[in-house]
């Protein structure tokens, strides 16, 4: 599997660039004039390319049992993938020499610019993986924001789906595959560790925290039910009701799980905490970025390059932020003259951070209150989509409480697609458990981000769209991913949202949280500052709440250069809209300009603005 899939899937990003352009075969110029290769010729060669890739992703989905559950498949249902590095080491392996195979196989000059793209990305991924493979140990493993140790579970109990007895005994399997995998995720930790690589305090503290919760309750305590036993049993009764069980057979099946959690799922968190509890000790006395590590600052510009898909240098982004913060708080300093707020900007910081009016109670009546108003205004804009999209997607939305083992106070909300054939709608998770770090006015455009028009339009769209290679369909570029996301915050305006003015003034709030992102990760990483210095940065330049903003910078922390892609992916969207706005004037179609950056599925920025300048020229010549 390529490692990027599964990482994306685990919420971190494993994508690394090796320059703004992506990586293009040379091909030797020939000796003697000859004859254009014909339509037929360039249709033969792309329609054998594309049966190459369909093989290779073949291949390659045969690393990732958890993938192809992901996608709805059925096969390699009972196995969970190997995490070890020695796998790591034999798929990049296998597309380092697939990736000659497709340079030896193939002429580049006989292939439909879509299916030169496809060969691209194909070797851009390569060099991804090339990029990365130096620094695998500098990773924090385990930390507070995800990893294996709170992403397995959540797999089972949302993706792996159970329909029949044989899907029941697969999830028990898995249950011990788990195990397995903690186990050689908990090495990699402590090679990594081996080599001075020691997580902040509060990202080991929130392992432990999670994974002592996935372990309390039946059948290990007497404190009510653990998640994983609760999913057990509510799926096997799914089958009795269902007829597909008796109950002496799902009485066999509850057995059987039971013991797979007590015989191997508790020891592998046991060792696991165990191992946190002892690896504090090593923590940085005061927290702070990856630049510290040994070859810290190789590894954040790797980071950098991964995130952003360009060759921006870290005092670009950093000056790039800061141009942006302050050209962002002069439309906040509207929306307060609007409102006739009385005051200087920070004290209207204040003033909407701390009002009571901007938040739901603490109370389950809160909670379902907070998605109840996601859900209404995702249905408002769902309406309006047609006005601005030719590609609609077909998969459902629904939105969710993150589950309480791996829920956060003030963490970030997120979003999983569904499945290709629309079999398990796309989810958008919210952390409700404390609702003083949600606050309303961010509310509507955080569910556009998350939703329609942003993730889940852009992913389900890329899933959907015919004629790609799956492998495209499936592909994970964060500075594209996110990019739209921001830039869906920005288009929602222009459907018609944010009515309110502390709504609109809630979507300069994520947008000049965006901006400060890129201030603050390279302050962090690049710069030498501390923890607390990015949090007084972040609160002196935003009105997100306080919990939101320790949440933010300790991810920030732990996932060097991810918080980057947001505002470099939105920029250069915008700056292909007005370039599009520019060279087509009349003849410039909205519906069309979107259906041109979603209907490629993710791109390297550089891939994507070679695609819109196609589309421009073809839209000239017509």
């Amino acid at each position: 599997m390529n490692k990027s899939i599964l990482l994306a899937l685990l919420g971190a990003t494993a994508l690394t660039a090796c320059g703004e352009e992506a990586a293009t075969p040379s091909v030797s110029a020939p000796q003697e004039t000859v004859a254009p290769p014909s339509a037929e010729e360039i249709q033969a060669e792309t329609e054998r390319l594309n049966q190459w890739f369909a093989e290779r992703w073949e291949e390659e989905l045969d690393f990732s049992p958890i993938f192809k559950t992901y996608l709805g498949r059925g096969d390699d249902k009972s196995k969970i993938d190997d995490f070890s590095e020695a796998a790591e080491d034999e798929q990049l392996e296998w597309r380092r020499a697939a990736s000659a195979q497709m340079q030896e196989t193939f002429d580049y000059d006989l292939l439909t610019p879509e299916a030169k793209m496809s060969y691209d990305i194909w070797l851009y991924q390569l060099a991804q993986d090339e990029a990365e493979h130096p620094f695998r140990r500098r990773a924090y493993t385990f930390n507070q924001m995800n990893g294996p140790h709170a992403f397995l579970p959540n797999f089972l109990i949302n993706f792996h789906s159970v329909e029949t007895a044989d899907d029941m005994n697969a999830y028990v399997a898995r249950i011990g595959g788990i195990s397995r995998a903690i186990g050689q995720a908990l090495e990699r930790a402590q090679l990594a560790a081996g080599e001075g690589v020691h997580a902040p305090l509060f990202a080991y503290e929130g392992v432990k925290k999670q994974s002592q919760a996935l372990i309390t309750g039946a059948p290990f305590t007497e404190d009510g039910d653990s998640p994983l036993w609760s999913d057990a049993n509510r799926k096997i009764d799914a089958l009795v009701e269902a007829g597909e069980l008796d109950e002496d057979a799902a009485g066999e099946l509850r057995g059987a799980a039971q013991a797979a959690l007590q015989n191997e799922f508790k020891p592998a968190y046991d060792a696991l905490i165990a191992w946190v509890e002892d690896d504090m000790a090593n923590s940085p006395d005061v927290a702070t970025g990856v630049g510290s590590l040994p070859d810290g600052e190789a590894y954040y510009n790797e980071r950098l390059a991964a995130s952003t898909t360009t060759d921006m240098t870290a005092d670009e982004v950093h000056n790039l932020g800061l141009s942006e913060v302050a050209r962002i708080q002069g439309e906040m300093e509207a929306i307060k003259e609007q409102v006739e707020f009385d005051g200087t900007l920070q004290e209207f910081f204040t003033f909407v951070r701390e009002d009571d009016q901007f938040y739901y109670p603490n109370t389950d009546e809160g909670r379902q209150a907070y998605i109840q108003a996601a859900t209404e205004h995702l249905d408002f804009i769902k309406e309006k989509l047609p006005a601005f999209f030719g590609l609609l997607p077909k998969a459902d939305l629904v939105v969710k409480r993150v589950e309480s083992f791996r829920e956060r106070d003030g963490g970030a909300q997120h979003y999983y697609p569904g499945t290709p054939d629309g079999s398990r709608p796309g989810v958008y998770y919210a952390h409700l458990s404390d609702m003083k770090a949600m606050p309303i006015p961010q509310l509507e455009v955080i569910a556009y981000h998350e939703g329609n028009p942003g993730h889940h339009m852009q992913n389900s769209i890329a899933q959907e769209v015919e004629g790609l290679p799956e492998f495209r369909n499936q592909a994970n570029f964060t500075a594209y991913g996110e990019g739209w996301g921001l830039y869906s915050e920005l288009l929602a305006k222009e459907m018609g949202a944010y009515a309110d003015p502390y709504s609109d003034f809630g979507r300069l709030t994520t947008e000049i949280w965006r901006a400060i992102r890129l201030v603050v990760d390279t302050g962090l990483h690049s710069k030498g500052w501390t923890e607390q210095e990015a949090i007084d940065y972040f609160t002196a330049n935003s009105p997100a709440a306080a919990g939101q903003i320790k949440s933010e910078v300790r991810r920030y922390i732990v996932m060097p250069g991810q918080a980057t892609a947001y505002k470099v992916g939105m920029l250069k969207i915008v700056e292909l809209r007005k370039k599009a706005e520019a060279e087509l004037g009349d003849d410039f179609d909205i519906r069309a300009f979107h259906d041109v950056i979603l209907g490629g599925g993710a791109l390297p920025l550089a891939v994507l603005e070679r695609r819109v300048d196609a589309w421009i020229a073809s839209e000239k010549s017509a």
